[in-house]
């Protein structure tokens, strides 16, 4: 991807500030936390011009219950009514983070959330639940689908199942066998799955962690509808041998990132559809998402590499992918340079930058998922150290040179 010569670094407000709205400290009428807007660090790359879509954070968001507190965020989802989701991971706190739920209790607060917490798009808590049968060692992705009903994978050891539960987490159907995994070409064993949609006719899984492929399943039979590698080939490029910890996904002892690789690297980290028929893969350590056309048939035809900060070691950059609701803009999580690019969907070059690494509202570390509502509002979930999720609240449309 090759950037824009116009670039201007610009703040999505007069300065760099709190800007809490009347009545912050306070609940708002729907229940939660009233909006505390924080300014965003934009750098442009856009013609001077351009409308480009811009944000500030609610820095009160969410409206945590008192007492709870949440570890690792690997997945997050808007559902169709903009409720948010995320599935979190209580293991990653530590004791000094969940002093209350020791027996006897050791500090005045907190307790874990349950695994799988659900918000409205004002932060107000609407509940949550840990799953059953086999709830995966580590869990990794969730998507909830049109049918309200919610997806989740891990990455942990034996962690080879796709979960499918209601929305109140009871146990609906599964893809793949608890500690069994059999490689990129099998009909119905998955290796780490790390992403999942619901679409087309079809649940595409992002498998993931240890396979290198994208699995297609028929999405009310489950039965095996295919596998593609990169460019929609054959899978190709072996298996992770042994289970996937966490110094794997940022070493760069295997040569750094390749972005014109035949295969896909070893985290195939997301799958994300849209209603036109295209499907979108997170080729994380080779820095690129790949674009792809679902097929009469239902296969997937490669349409084009888009390539994200290629030069970028560590952790790497593509995690996830989002789209504003009209479709114009496509949002690229970026774990390693802490940032999300937007990027011109009809030409698929960036047009700004959103965010630095960092603690404070705006800025992330290990930043991992994202997801967009029906209003142009961006949310998101970090990992590692980040442990927390954000909402970038959509401002408007202004010229690149504001």
């Amino acid at each position: 991807m090759k950037l824009s010569a116009v670039r201007h670094f610009c703040l999505s407000s007069l300065m760099f500030g709190t800007v809490a709205m009347s009545g912050s400290a306070q609940a708002n009428e729907a229940g939660g936390a009233a909006p505390a807007l924080v300014p965003l660090e934009i750098e442009v790359y856009a013609e001077e011009g351009q409308a480009i879509p811009h944000f500030m954070v609610d820095a009160a968001w969410p409206d945590m219950p008192a007492e709870m507190i949440i570890g690792q965020v690997p997945g997050l989802a808007v559902d169709k009514g903009d409720n948010v989701w995320l599935v979190h991971r209580p293991q990653s706190l530590t004791f000094s983070d969940v002093g209350l739920a020791q027996s006897p209790p050791q500090a005045l607060c907190c307790r874990p959330g349950p695994d799988v917490m659900k918000f409205s798009g004002d932060g107000t808590y609407l509940g949550g639940w840990t799953g059953d049968p086999e709830w995966p060692e580590t869990v990794h992705g969730i998507h909830v689908d049109d049918e309200q009903t919610v997806w989740i994978g891990g990455n942990g050891e034996g962690d080879h199942v796709v979960y499918n539960f209601t929305e109140d987490g009871d146990f609906i159907r599964q893809v793949g066998t608890h500690g069994e995994t059999d490689g990129n070409a099998s009909p119905d064993k998955l290796g780490n799955p790390a992403d999942i949609w619901r679409g087309l006719g079809q649940v595409f899984i992002a498998d993931g962690y240890i396979n290198k492929r994208i699995a297609g399943f028929d999405e009310e039979s489950l039965g095996f509808q295919g596998a593609w590698g990169a460019y929609g080939t054959v899978p190709s490029g072996g298996t992770r041998q042994g289970s996937f910890d966490q110094s794997q996904a940022s070493t760069n002892t295997d040569g750094g990132a390749d972005p014109d690789a035949k295969a896909f690297g070893d985290i195939v980290h997301c799958v994300v559809g849209t209603d036109d028929g295209y499907v979108y893969v997170c080729d994380r350590r080779n820095n690129r998402a790949q674009m792809f056309r679902v097929s009469d048939t239902g296969d997937l035809e490669f349409v084009r590499d888009i390539v994200i900060a290629p030069e970028t070691g560590g952790t790497r950059t593509v995690t996830d992918i989002a789209f504003s609701p009209d479709g114009a803009f496509v949002y690229v999580a970026d774990m390693m340079n802490s940032t999300i690019w937007v990027l011109d969907r009809s030409t698929h070059e960036p047009v700004a930058r959103i965010g630095r690494i960092g603690r404070y509202p705006g800025e992330f570390t290990w930043l991992h998922s994202l997801d967009v509502d029906s209003e142009g509002n961006i949310y998101t979930s970090e990992v590692g150290t980040g442990r927390r999720v954000q909402k970038l609240v959509f401002t408007g449309m202004k010229p690149a040179s504001e």
